[in-house]
This record gives structure tokens, sequence and C-alpha cells, in this order.
């Protein structure tokens, strides 16, 4: 099954964010703390774009959403870079750079 991962911030009466990417549903297997016992299930990302770095907050991010951030943006720029021109490569290593 793909479903849409959209988490969000709105300000009623004013605007709304939205962060989205389209994600598949799999089994997983020996997920941390899981159950090994009982099947589970893990999303796996199908859409890479960066986010906007003008919509984030770093100074209010975990250490853990931080790193979450830095791994997908890593992901980003590895399975772009190779179809990228000079000039978008650029742009998207900075997009793509760590926080």
């Amino acid at each position: 099954m793909i479903l849409s991962n959209e988490p969000g911030y709105y300000r009623e009466g004013e605007f709304g964010i939205r962060l989205e990417n389209l994600v598949v549903v799999q089994p997983a297997t020996n997920l941390p703390g899981g159950d090994p016992e009982r099947t589970q299930l893990c999303f796996e990302t199908l859409t890479f774009v960066p986010f906007d770095r003008r919509l984030l907050r770093p100074d209010l991010l975990s250490p853990g959403d931080r790193d979450w951030l830095n791994a997908y943006h890593a992901q980003v720029l590895a399975r772009l870079a190779p179809r990228l021109s000079a000039d978008a490569l650029i742009w998207c290593q900075a997009a793509c750079a760590v926080i």
C-alpha cells in the first residue's frame, strides 16, 4: 500500500505548510524493540526531494529528528546527483548539507 506522510503546521485563519513524501508499507524485520513473535510493518520512502531549509528551525529539532533529516538528505543527494546538471547539483548539495 502506498500512502503519503504529510507532517504539517497550520495557523488557524492564516496559513498551513505541509511537507509531503510518498511511502510504501513493507514487511519489517528485526525492528529495535520489536516483538519477534509478531509480524511488523515499516515505511519505505518513494519520493526524494530536499526539505526547504527556510521552513526548518534546526534549534527546535531533537537530536533524533536532526539525525533523521540528515540521513534523509543524504539519500536524496545520492539518488538525485547522477541525474542532475552541474548547476542543479550545486543547488542540491547546498539543500542537502548537514544541519
